[in-house]
């Protein structure tokens, strides 16, 4: 038990640390790219600069609601194991 709260501490820190690097990340996919290219060449007047965040934010909303989902289930298991002793 204590190696898995480790583990997820662990992985918890090297999430955080992950996030605040300075890098940018470069979230669009081939097509996403290929398209906003095109139109900053074409200048139709259209703002893309949000595009990578904004993709970044749609691919993490899934990740924390499996996680939060996953917290409250391990609270609920150890609670009931505490209430059976």
């Amino acid at each position: 038990m204590k190696k898995v709260v480790l583990t997820a501490l662990f992985a918890l820190v090297l999430g955080i640390l992950f996030s605040l690097s300075p890098r940018t990340a470069a979230a669009q996919c081939t097509m996403c790219k290929t398209q906003v290219e095109s139109a900053r060449s074409e200048k139709d007047g259209y703002d893309f600069s949000g595009l990578n965040k904004g993709i970044l934010y749609m691919a993490a909303i899934p990740y924390l609601l499996v996680g939060a989902v996953g917290y409250f289930w391990y609270r609920n298991t150890k609670a009931k194991k505490l209430a059976r002793k």
